[in-house]
């Protein structure tokens, strides 16, 4: 049995679960959450607890059972405390400008600017030129909104310009060298 997945997620206080059928929703101070979940599992409320269970052995069931009852745990954690993924932009003219709290415009380098508008859900902030801050709900929306704006142009190994996550780490190559 999984290990993660017999865990119970507990319910704060000022979270409220729904479980229809298949669906469960979780509504809280920060705003709510809704999930399908797949055939072979089943998620109960017990007390101030929710319970991920499983209705059979086969493989893909037992596969999906420690990751619905994580994505069950992270419906309740953002709910009431919400995600934040920060970005940095290094680069000589590389910067952001809010425009609202839902588009970006960004210039890295190309001969155009970039824009950018923000699924619903999803808002920005950008404290510095050169830092942008994506905030959310949803973990799974507020990361991939994070990877969507660090592909526009990804660090590069050399001069490391470009834009990254706060706090990551790129290898940086030699380059090339002179002839003696």
């Amino acid at each position: 049995m999984s290990r993660v997945g017999k865990a119970a997620v507990t319910i704060p206080q000022g979270v409220e679960v729904t479980i229809a059928g298949t669906s469960i929703t979780v509504k809280g101070s920060k705003g709510s959450l809704s999930r399908q979940l797949p055939a072979g599992i089943s998620v109960k409320k017990v007390e101030s607890t929710v319970v991920v269970e499983r209705a059979s052995e086969t493989r893909d069931v037992r596969a999906s059972h420690g990751m619905i009852r994580a994505m069950v745990n992270n419906m309740v954690s953002g709910v009431t405390e919400g995600y934040v993924k920060e970005l940095e932009i290094i680069g000589v003219g590389y910067r952001a400008v809010a425009k609202g709290q839902d588009k970006l415009e960004l210039a890295l380098g190309f001969s155009h600017p970039v824009p950018y508008a923000a699924p619903k859900g999803v808002t920005f902030e950008v404290p510095a030129p050169t830092r942008i801050i994506v905030k959310g709900v949803d973990k799974e929306l507020v990361g991939q909104v994070a990877a969507e704006i660090r592909s526009f142009r990804s660090p590069e190994p050399y001069k490391g310009k470009g834009v990254r996550y706060a706090n990551e780490r790129v290898l940086r190559k030699a380059g090339k060298t002179g002839k003696k």
